[in-house]
């Protein structure tokens, strides 16, 4: 399973490094994109895309515009989520926050023309047009008022108060599973999966989003920045109301563990091959950083 992973984030990594490189006048901006969006990483988001659109029947490689896509707009939403009115951090996956690096006005920029480019690259995708209308939608709604964009504003106010564990959950929700949920669709999009399908994938993400988020509450209160790759204890220190503060580590990992089994029995009825997402939810569980 870790060699097929391995393929998955191959794919989307060689294509992520074919965007960006025109010899243009403002050719600070492209350099800026390309510093966050080849930073590395898990590239969870993607992997689910192609993946998906395996499991629906389809070729990964079929899947891998929409794959870069949400990669483009995970990237956008982390350069935006560390600027100094924000989380105000400077250390994402080992290095120098954009802003850190390229200054605050170009790192907004950078992450505003990223979230541009995800919807161009979804709509010259070599798929059909209506696939294509699809995919769009489905990032679009993850990523606006109502998913992404809401939970980061909620997020923010929720600075100031302590919030209960179910704005907690639905800040999670919004901020971190939408996304997940979208690029598991896309893929289910992108080889023309079932109706079925795509809410068996949607159950799935979901699940998978709000136990990647309770690990990741967990290791911001017990990592180091050393293996975490991003400042540790951030969370404390601006007063956010996570489900380690409010339920403590022993029920974190608890609902970690549950939220993982309920991804994975949301597969079982919908698709005849279900061992790599398994294995990669199970993966996720674990995960150290």
């Amino acid at each position: 399973m870790q060699r097929l992973y391995e393929r998955y984030k191959n794919l989307v990594e060689s294509r992520l490094g074919e965007y960006f490189l025109q010899d243009v006048p403002q050719k600070k901006l492209l350099e800026a994109m390309r510093y966050s969006l080849l930073a590395g990483g898990k590239r969870i988001r993607p992997v689910l895309t192609l993946a998906f659109c395996a499991a629906s029947g389809g070729r990964a490689e079929d899947a891998l515009e929409f794959a870069c896509a949400v990669e483009m707009l995970h990237t956008y939403s982390l350069i935006h989520d560390d600027l100094p009115c924000m989380d105000d951090d400077d250390l994402r996956r080992g290095r120098p926050t954009n802003h850190i690096v390229f200054g605050e006005y170009t790192a907004v920029i950078a992450g505003d023309a990223l979230q541009s480019a995800a919807f161009e690259t979804i709509l010259k995708a070599p798929l059909s047009a209506e696939k294509r209308a699809a995919a769009a939608l489905t990032l679009a709604e993850a990523a606006g008022a109502y998913g992404m964009c809401a939970g980061q504003q909620l997020d923010m106010e929720g600075e100031s108060r302590r919030l209960s564990a179910d704005e907690t959950e639905q800040i999670n929700r919004l901020k971190t599973a939408a996304l997940i949920k979208a690029a598991a669709g896309m893929g289910c999009i992108a080889a023309g999966g079932t109706k079925a399908q795509l809410i068996a994938a949607g159950e799935y993400a979901e699940a998978l989003g709000l136990a990647f988020q309770l690990r990741d509450d967990l290791l911001d209160m017990e990592s180091t920045s050393e293996v975490l790759g991003k400042s540790i204890g951030s969370d404390k220190e601006s007063g956010k109301s996570t489900f380690v503060l409010l339920l403590g580590a022993d029920r974190c990992r608890e609902l970690i563990l549950e939220n993982t089994e309920k991804a994975k029995a949301a597969l079982k009825p919908e698709f005849p091959d279900t061992a790599f997402l398994e294995w990669l939810a199970e993966l996720l569980a674990g995960r150290d950083n």
